[in-house]
């Protein structure tokens, strides 16, 4: 089994290896806070907080800690082979980016998912998605682009074998190229704190939403040509067409499950 030691090590160094969820979301943690590593034991060396956080990242996210699950220092400790010094310093940083909330002398829970959140999540995402589209269609990083094409095809393979997990990998993988290619800090940082709770949305969706994978596909293909083909208007236009759509097209499935939240 790979480790995460053995991950980063990968690509510091330039290690080929086939392209995994670990290998695109280690560094999506690295550049944009958030971490999917698909196993189901951990062990990370103690005082490694970072890594935790990405850890826990990945079960919120990929939603093995529900929405409201009770947290505790004691069982995040044993259950990942660190002291509780480190899960203070990981449960610190989750609470900053959304995805836990804590409450003064009754404890810690993973952030609630709900209409209400999705609705303000993907409010945002229209207009911060379709500024970072139109960015990276002007740029001249050609690499960048070429690899974007790459994630596009994962894309692609993953839709027509029906493998969720996989395709939001890929997607996710494609969001990173997008950002970097609009090489723009303050919206990067704006999307960072923006994107680690769309992310439990998207994963969700595209388990239980076949359709909205279809969808995400086909107009993501559209997009990611806009982009290689430098066309920042339509590339705009079209980031925020589709993400308009999937919000509403979601809204329902998002309520059914999650419940309409609270004011």
């Amino acid at each position: 089994m790979v480790g995460l030691v053995a991950v980063v090590t990968a690509f510091r160094f330039g290690g080929k290896r086939q392209k995994s969820i670990q290998d695109y979301c280690i560094v999506y943690r690295a550049q944009y806070g958030v971490h999917m590593n698909n196993r189901k034991t951990h062990n990370l060396s103690a005082g490694i907080s970072d890594n935790l956080a990405a850890a826990l990242e990945e079960e919120i996210v990929t939603l093995g800690l529900a929405p409201e699950a009770r947290l505790t220092e004691e069982d995040i400790a044993e259950k990942y082979g660190v002291s509780r010094s480190p899960v203070r310093d990981a449960l610190r940083t989750l609470e900053r980016e959304g995805l836990v909330v804590r409450q003064a002398r009754k404890g810690i829970w993973v952030a609630p998912m709900s209409l209400r959140d999705f609705d303000e999540v993907y409010t945002c995402r229209i207009a911060l998605e379709a500024l970072a589209s139109e960015a990276a269609a002007r740029s001249q990083v050609t690499g960048l682009k070429e690899e974007l094409a790459e994630a596009l095809e994962e894309m692609r393979a993953a839709s027509e074998t029906g493998d969720a997990h996989a395709f939001f990998t890929a997607d996710v993988r494609g969001s990173e190229l997008i950002y970097e290619l609009a090489d723009n800090q303050t919206l990067r940082r704006l999307l960072q704190g923006l994107e680690k709770q769309a992310l439990r949305y998207r994963f969700f969706l595209y388990k239980v939403a076949p359709d909205l994978v279809r969808l995400s596909f086909d107009e993501s293909a559209e997009i990611i040509s806009a982009i290689c083909e430098n066309r920042p208007t339509d590339a705009k236009e079209m980031s925020s067409a589709l993400i308009e759509k999937i919000w509403q097209a979601a809204r329902e499935i998002v309520e059914d499950e999650f419940g309409k939240g609270t004011a």
